[in-house]
């Protein structure tokens, strides 16, 4: 059953954690994708899939995904991008990414994705852009007419290996008044460091452009160093081996004593978002260093020590997961209450694109949601 269709409850209690206000900032365009709608794309354009059914094409993503590797774990959006290319399945994909966030409770969600994986068809690169956020609208209309509200924001995706991030850049401010918020890099870390799309972070600096982008998820420090001081990252796209940088002292019954590295100082003292995938971060070995199981993440020693963590999906299609199901995993992981969950929440919020404005009436919403829970 695919993770959308689930309740999720917080641990040890009947408090139902998908009716909570939520904020999803790690969350792919082409890892999102509902199995049914892969299998109508798929058949109007001829393209032959691994698996038959919506349950047995949602297994094959979730286990071909579940690799240890990520360059592995990225070879299953050679489907999704496939079924991709023309204005009418982006604007549909978007629709339905925005409809399903909304029925999990999300509030504000930001959609990543590479408009410059989306062209073979002969569209332009505005032109996909134009697709996804009509997709967009659309879907936050069909959530308001339910009785949801929810706003969503496009981050725009640069891949690293590739040659084409200035001309992202310049596409993502082109589109800055029509729903685009951020600018990313992604794909295969390892190898290609920020370092690397230098032109393009200095063009966003110029034009006070916000950027996240994907670090310390395939590679370690040296990457995170790389997005925070050539990209001026706000954000680090996963960033979990930022803990490679702390080093446990020593612990006893009650507490833990650790020594921050200088690159975990800044980011902690700066307030640098990471945006956590705790499932993903299993599937692709982010978090092998210090064990295969969820217990073992970094995330709660992250949180305790008082790092900006936040809880995102990545691809909810590879990890058949939500928000909601991420934050359940969490609860039954660590013990993790209904105040945790709030200030990952208002991390979350904080780290948000939007004007100070927004973000503190965003903060109203999500306190008032858990309030009344």
């Amino acid at each position: 059953m695919s993770a959308r269709d689930e309740e999720y409850f917080l641990a040890g209690s009947d408090i139902q954690i998908n009716a909570l206000p939520k904020i999803s900032l790690h969350d792919h365009l082409d890892g999102a994708l509902r199995a049914e709608t892969i299998i109508e794309l798929a058949d109007a354009i001829g393209l032959a899939l691994p698996a038959a059914g919506t349950d047995g094409l949602g297994d094959w993503f979730e286990n071909s995904a579940d690799s240890g590797s990520l360059v592995s774990y990225l070879q299953t959006f050679e489907i999704t991008t496939a079924v991709m290319q023309t204005p009418e399945s982006l604007s549909r994909v978007a629709r339905e990414f925005v409809s399903d966030l909304a029925a999990d409770g999300v509030v504000y969600g930001e959609v990543r994705w590479a408009p410059e994986q989306h062209l073979a068809a002969g569209l332009s690169l505005d032109e996909v852009v134009e697709a996804v956020q009509a997709g967009i609208d659309a879907g936050v209309d069909d959530a308001l007419a339910a009785g949801r509200g929810i706003r969503v924001g496009q981050l725009l995706t640069a891949m690293r290996h590739a040659d084409r991030s200035l001309e992202v850049a310049q596409l993502a401010v082109r589109h800055r008044e029509r729903g685009v918020v951020g600018f990313d890099i992604a794909g295969a870390e390892l190898g290609f460091p920020a370092s690397n799309h230098r032109d393009a972070f200095d063009y966003l600096a110029a034009h006070y452009f916000p950027v996240t982008v994907h670090a310390g998820e395939a590679d370690g420090l040296p990457s995170i160093r790389s997005a925070l001081f050539d990209g001026r990252a706000l954000r680090l796209g996963h960033g979990v081996r930022l803990a490679e940088d702390i080093t446990v002292e020593r612990q006893d019954d009650e507490s833990t004593y650790v020594t921050l590295g200088p690159l975990s100082q800044w980011v902690k003292d700066r307030e640098i978002a990471l945006e956590l995938s705790p499932s993903s971060n299993l599937q692709t070995g982010a978090i092998s260093a210090w064990g295969d199981e969820l217990g073992d993440h970094p995330f709660d020693l992250l949180y305790q020590l008082g790092f900006r963590v936040t809880v995102n999906p990545d691809n909810r299609l590879m990890s058949n997961t939500t928000i909601s199901r991420e934050l359940a995993l969490l609860s039954d992981a660590f013990g993790y209450d209904l105040d945790d969950l709030e200030t990952f929440q208002l991390n979350a919020v904080a780290a948000t694109f939007l004007p100070l404005e927004d973000r503190e009436e965003l903060a109203d919403v999500i306190s008032e949601g858990f309030y009344e829970a």
